[in-house]
């Protein structure tokens, strides 16, 4: 049975900014002193639109921002100024997450990571607080306080969860009054906002809190993965997933979209599932996960920060391998993987969202109008172990002139250099002509698309296979 979908280009417009383009994860803050990171992060700014980034640990010893012998600080900003010094160079800002715990003011020795970030309270926090207001005074001073208005401060990360702390609500509450305090004792107007929650956690309580104790929160962050609350400990993803449910994440953003009321929103972290080595981080089916939960997220959020990047990541470890299942866009050697190639996509859409008639189990389609072309975008989307298979789709554009269409295509065999590379033999260690070659492989390549012209609208036809995405653009 044909999947059949029509819009009308001269129907209502709905906005689309481009949220996801806001801020893009990444894992830890001295990979950013990396010149390869620096490069992939220069190359999703550019040919993604990414505009701020955030990372763990801007605190943590190994960057030197606050070190101690006995009761003596040592203050040094000098490698976050290298990062962000950087980011400001290519058009980028960051999103300051303000962790973990220098270890010179913990409470504790609980660590987390492969680099055994503190994630202890702090012993005192009025010290806490000074760190906090000397850091941000600095970075005043060095920018200008109109540019560091445009940043973004989070106190911690994922507070409810105990890999991060002790996962009490007091605990992170008293962490971010004095943060929050200290902050805004340099200006007023810097934004900081929490409660950097992961599933969602927390909203309610995060508002009720700052409103009884009269602290400002410009913003609500949180985090959310397929994978949250599905399954059972210990199952793989396959398994949480397959007990998940379509358009899960849709239903989670409404709802904290309602909690936060009046308050921007942003999702600091999402994926397509929380596990740092997941074979779908590689495939199509992150492309058409990505493509359908950011599109039908339209509206609710201000923004929707990927988790990551980059496969130059080291929570866990650092593999060699060039496709490892890890949470980046681009892996290690910066061949862009199927889900770069959906941000490419998405980046590449106009603002101006049409109403699209038609409904399918698995085939979605949204229509988007730009300055120079009209595209529709299309995924054929199931989550693990629910039923999908190729689908024929149709779909007439009314109110049209006459016009060329072409088509560019993710799925098994287009713009997936995972696949070339199991090809070769996975190999371990890429050559410099493996990498090119691949990289040339990952890229998405425009077809003409046939186009019928009957009844008064433009008519085409499209083979969509399972986990696919695809865009075909209309002149206009």
């Amino acid at each position: 049975m044909t999947a059949a979908f029509s819009s009308d280009l001269a129907g209502p417009v709905t906005e689309l900014p481009h949220f996801w383009e806001h801020t893009v994860g990444s894992g830890h803050a001295t990979l950013a002193l990396r010149a390869d990171w620096q490069a992939q992060m220069k190359q999703a700014h550019d040919e993604l639109g990414m505009r701020h980034v955030r990372f763990h640990g801007i605190l943590c010893d190994d960057m030197g921002t606050l070190v101690g012998e006995g009761d003596t600080l040592f203050y040094s900003f000098f490698n976050s100024d290298q990062i962000f010094d950087f980011l400001l160079s290519i058009g980028m800002k960051p999103f300051v997450e303000l962790s973990f715990m220098p270890a010179i003011l913990a409470s504790g020795d609980q660590t987390v990571f492969h680099y055994r970030a503190n994630v202890s309270p702090p012993r005192d926090y009025a010290q806490w607080a000074v760190l906090i207001r000397k850091l941000v005074s600095h970075w005043v001073e060095r920018y200008g306080l109109a540019e560091v208005r445009q940043w973004f401060f989070e106190v911690w990360n994922e507070p409810n969860l105990t890999a991060f702390g002790t996962g009490k609500q007091g605990d992170y509450f008293e962490l971010y009054r004095y943060t929050v305090e200290a902050i805004k004792g340099v200006d007023a107007m810097l934004k900081v906002g929490g409660p950097a929650t992961a599933a969602n956690a927390w909203i309610y309580d995060f508002l009720g809190f700052c409103k009884t104790n009269a602290l400002p929160a410009d913003f609500i962050s949180t985090h959310h993965y397929p994978t949250d609350a599905f399954g059972k400990p210990g199952d793989d993803t396959l398994t949480q997933l397959a007990d998940s449910t379509r358009s899960i994440l849709r239903e989670q953003v409404r709802e904290v979209r309602k909690q936060a009321g009046d308050l921007p929103v942003y999702y600091t972290e999402w994926c397509t599932s929380s596990n740092p080595r997941d074979f779908m981080h590689d495939d199509p089916y992150a492309a058409a996960f990505i493509v359908k939960t950011i599109l039908e997220a339209n509206g609710l959020i201000q923004g929707y920060s990927y988790w990551t990047f980059s496969d130059i990541f080291e929570e866990n470890y650092f593999p060699s391998t060039p496709f490892q299942g890890g949470f980046g866009l681009l892996n290690i050697h910066g061949i862009a993987k199927p889900a770069y190639r959906a941000f490419q996509i998405l980046h590449e859409l106009g603002t101006q969202m049409l109403p699209v008639e038609g409904r399918h189990e698995t085939v979605d389609a949204w229509f988007v109008r730009g300055a120079q072309r009209s595209t529709l975008v299309l995924t054929n989307f199931a989550l693990p172990r629910h039923p999908i298979q190729t689908e024929q789709v149709s779909f007439a554009l009314k109110s049209s002139a006459p016009a060329n269409a072409s088509i560019q295509r993710i799925d098994l065999e287009h713009a997936n250099a995972k696949r070339h590379w199991e090809q070769l033999g996975k190999p371990e260690y890429l050559s410099a002509a493996a990498v090119s070659e691949l990289k040339d492989l990952s890229q998405l390549r425009s077809e003409p698309l046939a186009i019928a012209d009957r009844d008064g609208a433009l008519h085409i036809e499209v083979s969509m296979p399972p986990q696919s995405v695809a865009a075909i653009h209309f002149a206009t």
